[in-house]
């Protein structure tokens, strides 16, 4: 039974937290939904603090959050925050990535273009596993199967 109320309780509260990260609310506890106009980006507009959407998630509940809901409000706001920044991923190319995989895959430039830093400071280290790590690389990439690390790519081969 403990398990079922911790269920509802995480699934309420992620409810609230993805309503309350699609619409900018102030501070009068009035829903108004953001403006975008053809200029204007997701990264652009105003996102909640993590004590703004605290605070009205425990208005909305009624009573103080617990450690777990905290812990869960803290996880879904990465996640809302991230799959805003896939939409910067949109502009990396899979030509400039295969090229680079290609001509300098042996130091893992490739793989700092895609964002995957750590892997390409050991490609950098290892010199490219020899070259055989840069070689499944670049097959991987031009097969589709290497993706930049926060999305998919914007032009395709």
């Amino acid at each position: 039974m403990k398990i079922m109320k911790q269920a509802f309780s995480f699934f309420v509260l992620s409810s609230f937290v993805i309503v309350l990260s699609s619409a900018k609310i102030d501070n009068a506890t009035q829903t108004t939904p953001p403006v975008v106009t053809e200029q204007s980006t997701v990264a652009e507009q105003k996102e909640l603090s993590y004590n703004e959407l605290k605070t009205m998630v425990a208005e909305l509940k009624g009573e103080k959050l617990s450690f777990k809901e905290k812990v869960a409000l803290k996880l879904y706001k990465k996640k809302i925050a991230n799959s805003f920044q896939g939409a910067a991923a949109e502009g990396k190319s899979q030509l400039t990535a295969a090229l680079l995989a290609f001509f300098l895959g042996g130091i893992g430039i490739h793989r700092f273009y895609l964002g995957y830093t750590t892997i390409g400071i050991l490609q950098i280290l290892t010199l490219g596993g020899l070259g055989i790590w840069a070689l499944i690389d670049f097959i991987r990439i031009l097969t589709g199967d290497l993706k930049p690390k926060d999305g998919e790519y914007g032009t395709t081969l």
